[in-house]
């Protein structure tokens, strides 16, 4: 056996460890941490300081069996997880639960993945920080106590299944606030003036008045008072300017600008670092230090000098200016500044390339402009119309990389201006007065928001990515798909001494891809935001992340600033969940006529609907689910009172009746047992029979069979994962290599007996006789199955090594939880 065994977090960093060391050493991985809170109680002992209860979860029982053994053979242990705060606390939990002693255990930590940095840390251990494991375990039991207290009073007074968070909760509360600046917002109308002027030699260019004109009349006025007018330039000023690079990567950076130029979502950009990261080509990707080290400069400086000159080489420092940065570690940065390009998937390649990029600029020269601003008068008027050009004369750091940047808008005029002098005549080809609306704030992307969330100091870099995953996970906020609409606005064009206009159209308000809230994340923050003021004060969660990091430098205790926190909280929450009123989101409509009720736009329990009655009526009132783009604030009385039209009956098609009717996912036609579901752009109301007889016979066409094979029949269909065919009850994904829209019959036998071959590997064990099997499962697990019971395996656990006896003994130590669980089900129907 091994004298060493080195644990890391993940298999893959594992891997590339292995390389550097030698054979006297092992190196294993803990997949992550091996010890939580327990997942179905709160886990915190607050009667005892606050003490936490860990667990090993069923699935981490094999590995810390393995690493327990490995352990015990081994002379040293060397626990090498990453350096932050969860680092820490990953090696905290393996040297407790593997009973290692401090006589036999070392404590390593990287900034990268390379055989120097490796063996570097081999050569400098150091114990556990047990200030680094505080400041984890304050925020984890923090964390844990908000969420078990808040989400009950959640589930008794808005909706089961919902769950609140520290941070999450607050994020929400960011995109709510904005979307309600969008929806209250009233734009203005204004005349923006621009001219094209032309000098001697006919070369064109644009100037615009620095001031709107505030009416038509107004702009009509001012274009009618420059017929005949003579134009030339008044005032001539070229100064010389410079553009500096900005820093390195941190993570909040890195999800910005990868979210920006690769359109990432940010939880992509993480797990894409991570495989950089621990495949040693980047150093580690969660930091808000924009520092270098003096090697990575030196590097980079050999690099800028190599490839494009000494002129462009400029070494610098960079200072932090994130609230509350804690990390002490490098920027994100290649381990190799000398490998422009990897050999990897395309993603990978795509963000090392942008990080080189970034890093290799942050060194470089500053790029030297010469902008010329130039003053136009006439002999009309008071007005000047000003035009400002920018000629590059070093391109320096722009030579490889210029930072993105969010909701910008196109200058009037771009680059340089032709060669003009003071006093020169100019002629004027048109001048433009554009009627333009103010616009409404922005609603935040993914990176907006957690550059917003950085500004604030909430969170940190290891929380951005699953804080954005979460809210979109329990639907408190989507990705919007807004059309827009459709606005006209004038233009008065003044050409050849004559002022026409223009009526035209322009799309507004169109936003995809960017964070809107639900009706449901309305209504759950403004509930927690009236109630629990305190844990939704954006100044609060910030100042809980400068007590966490005071821990972590030893300058706090934790359990002392839990129990502060914990006190009135608690009460809080007793108080709310006894006291508060349900919150439904309700908005009164308007009256139905038949009826005389209320009709009400509210949540109900399968989500926002519409109601006539009331719940203490006699007569059960009635409900209609919201479809599309109706959310409880949009919908109009007509379009709820539409929704209680259906079901309706179209006609009749091949003597079986046509219904158009609205189901818990969705619209959809009926057709006899045939159900075809609308397209959500399709307005149930006013679908004809014409129309459901179309869908009808598309649906046919789509589900005939397009061949038979071994006297079963083969359809075609398109799923979540792509084009595929079924056939015998099996679904066979159909890949870029066959031409999917004319499947030959020899594609269709070779796809199926890839499949068929596919499946009988598939299987690992079959004990026929007992109606058992072991059979491979998606991303690397296995299941076990005996009739209806499926029961998945930990990715931990070897499928190949399992005997019958220990098949059959997980499944009966599984059949009581399903038992029980299936009791439970029946009492509460």
């Amino acid at each position: 056996m091994s004298k060493n065994l080195v644990i890391v977090e993940s298999p893959a960093k594992a891997k590339t460890i292995e390389k550097f060391l030698g054979k006297d050493y092992v190196v294993e991985s803990s997949y992550g941490h091996i010890a939580d809170l327990p997942s179905k109680e709160l886990g915190v002992n607050v009667e005892s300081d606050f003490k936490p209860n860990y667990t090993v979860s069923t699935d981490k029982k094999a590995v810390v069996k393995k690493l327990k053994s490995l352990a015990k053979k081994a002379d040293t242990v060397w626990l090498a997880s990453d350096e932050d705060r969860e680092g820490e606390a990953i090696a905290w939990h393996l040297y407790e639960q593997l009973n290692l002693t401090d006589e036999n255990t070392k404590r390593i930590v990287f900034h990268e993945i390379t055989k120097k940095a490796i063996l570097k840390a081999i050569e400098n251990p150091r114990s556990i920080n047990y200030d680094l494991v505080n400041a984890q375990q304050a925020r984890r039991v923090l964390d844990r106590l908000v969420g078990y207290e808040l989400s009950p009073v959640l589930w008794k007074k808005v909706k089961g299944g919902l769950s609140a968070g520290r941070v999450q909760s607050v994020a929400v509360r960011l995109i709510v606030e904005r979307e309600r600046e969008v929806e209250n917002f009233t734009p203005e109308a204004s005349y923006r003036v621009v001219g094209e002027f032309s000098n001697a030699d006919g070369r064109k260019f644009k100037a615009k008045l620095p001031k709107n004109f505030k009416t038509r009349e107004e702009a009509e006025q001012f274009l009618n008072s420059c017929a005949g007018a003579i134009f030339n330039v008044d005032d001539l000023t070229t100064k010389p300017a410079k553009k500096s690079p900005t820093g390195p990567f941190t993570t909040s950076t890195l999800q910005q600008e990868a979210s920006r130029k690769l359109y990432f979502p940010v939880a992509k950009t993480m797990v894409v670092a991570q495989r950089l990261y621990e495949a040693g080509l980047i150093t580690y990707m969660r930091t808000d230090s924009v520092n270098l080290s003096e090697d990575a400069k030196t590097a980079a400086q050999e690099e800028i000098t190599s490839s494009y000159g000494e002129a462009y080489s400029t070494p610098r420092n960079f200072t932090n200016k994130s609230k509350g940065a804690q990390e002490a570690h490098e920027a994100i940065r290649p381990t190799n500044m000398s490998t422009r390009s990897v050999q990897a998937e395309s993603d990978q390649a795509r963000l090392y390339e942008l990080i080189w990029k970034r890093t290799l600029a942050s060194q470089m020269s500053d790029a030297q402009l010469e902008r010329t601003n130039v003053r136009i008068i006439n002999d009309k008027n008071q007005e000047v119309f000003t035009s400002n050009g920018e000629v590059i004369t070093f391109d320096g750091f722009l030579k490889v990389y210029l930072e993105g940047g969010d909701d910008q808008e196109d200058d009037e005029q771009d680059g340089m201006l032709p060669k003009l002098s003071v006093n020169e005549m100019l002629d004027n080809s048109f001048i433009n007065a554009t009627e333009r609306y103010t616009k409404a704030p922005y609603r935040y992307t993914e990176a907006s928001l957690v550059r917003k969330l950085e500004e604030l100091g909430i969170g940190r870099p290891s929380t951005y990515a699953p804080t954005i995953s979460t809210i979109q996970r329990r639907e408190y906020a989507v990705k919007g798909t807004i059309e827009g609409k459709e606005r006209t606005y004038t233009e008065l064009t003044l050409a050849n001494d004559q002022v026409e206009t223009k009526t035209l159209t322009e799309k507004v308000g169109a936003d995809k891809g960017k964070m809107v809230p639900t009706d449901i994340g309305k209504i759950v923050n403004d509930f927690l935001v009236d109630h629990f003021a305190g844990i939704m004060d954006l100044s609060f969660t910030a100042n809980v992340e400068k007590e966490f990091d005071d821990i972590a430098e030893g300058k706090g205790n934790w359990t002392e600033m839990i129990k502060e926190f914990y006190g009135s909280f608690h009460e809080s929450v007793e108080h709310v969940s006894e006291n508060a009123e349900r919150a439904k989101g309700e908005r009164l409509l308007g009256v139905d006529p038949e009826s005389g009720k209320n009709v009400y736009a509210r949540l109900g329990r399968f989500g926002a609907m519409v109601q006539i009655g009331e719940a203490t009526d006699e007569e059960k009132p009635k409900f209609a689910s919201l479809q599309g783009e109706q959310t409880l604030g949009n919908i109009t009385y007509e379009e709820a009172m539409d929704l209680f039209k259906l079901p309706k009956t179209l006609g009749e098609y091949e003597e079986e009746e046509v219904i158009v009717a609205n189901g818990r996912f969705g619209p959809y036609v009926r057709f006899g047992k045939s159900f075809v579901s609308l397209s959500k752009d399709e307005n149930p109301m006013s679908v004809s029979l014409d129309r459901a007889i179309e869908l009808i016979e598309e649906k046919r066409k789509a589900d005939a069979p397009i061949a038979e094979y071994e006297e079963l029949p083969v359809q075609k269909g398109v799923g979540r994962f792509g084009p595929f065919i079924k056939w015998n009850n099996m679904f066979i994904n159909v890949n870029r290599k066959y031409d999917y829209d004319n499947l030959t019959y020899e594609d269709i036998v070779e796809l199926i007996e890839a499949k068929k071959q596919k499946e009988i590997e598939k299987v690992v064990h079959n004990w026929e006789d007992e109606g058992i099997r072991v059979e491979k499962a998606r991303w690397g697990r296995h299941n076990i199955l005996k009739g209806k019971t499926k029961i998945e395996l930990p990715k931990t656990v070897d499928a190949q090594a399992l005997s019958l006896d220990e098949v059959k003994g997980i499944l009966e130590k599984n059949a009581p939880k399903k038992a029980a669980k299936k009791k439970r089900v029946t009492k509460k129907k």
